[in-house]
């Protein structure tokens, strides 16, 4: 079995290493890591681990926290790689993808960001969008009123606290994030029980839509 744990942890040396000996001790084996974010001290780590079958997800987190200044931010089944290169593939094929490009997004995109769905919506000046495509995990949801994506001009993490997006976006407590396409097409990712967006994934998620605007422009 695989997990993603997202850790925070004192950026000195030693540090990871000591991690890696305390979740040795519950028979986790590390097989990849992501630096998510750096400040102030403290690093965020994503850590895909394997873990015998029948062994409780809980005592990963127990092990982890043992260790001074570490704390277990979320933890979660994983069934994919950690691979940077997933990103420029992305770019690539959704390139050349023509028609398709919006569904091939939605459905590859959570894979190279490490989210749980995504949705490509058409928006129009006063907030009302349609939807152009879902991908498999993202929520059931055809369209409508999103005062949240009216006027956006850049990457942001959505604050659903003021009723702004829909209640399907919202279910199981969802971090969102949303970044302009073009003219009239947003992507919405969500990550269902968070964590929330740190401000390196919202500047990477910036990037990658980035590059496909000026594709598209081109």
């Amino acid at each position: 079995m695989s997990y993603l744990l997202r850790v925070m942890l004192p950026d000195r040396p030693g540090s990871l290493g000591s991690l890696a000996v305390a979740l040795g001790t519950v028979d986790a084996d590390i097989i990849s890591l992501d630096v998510v974010d750096r400040f102030d001290g403290v690093a965020v780590d994503d850590i895909v681990v394997t873990v015998p079958n029948g062994t409780f997800p809980d005592t990963l987190i127990t092990a982890a926290e043992r260790l001074d200044g570490v704390v277990v931010d979320s933890l979660r089944p994983f069934g994919g790689i950690l691979d940077a290169h997933r990103e420029l593939e992305l770019i690539d094929a959704v390139a050349g993808a023509g028609a398709g490009a919006a569904q091939m997004l939605a459905d590859e995109l959570p894979a190279a960001l490490r989210v749980g769905w995504a949705l490509v919506v058409e928006v129009t000046g006063t907030g009302s969008c349609r939807l152009v495509a879902r991908g498999e995990s993202a929520p059931l949801w055809d369209g409508g009123q999103v005062s949240a994506l009216s006027d956006l001009e850049r990457v942001t993490a959505l604050d659903y606290d003021d009723d702004e997006v829909p209640a399907e976006w919202t279910a199981m407590d969802t971090a969102l994030a949303a970044a302009p396409l073009n003219a009239d097409h947003v992507l919405v990712v969500g990550r269902p029980g968070g964590p929330s967006f740190r401000p390196s994934e919202i500047a990477r998620l910036g990037y990658l839509t980035g590059i496909l605007r000026s594709l598209h422009a081109g």
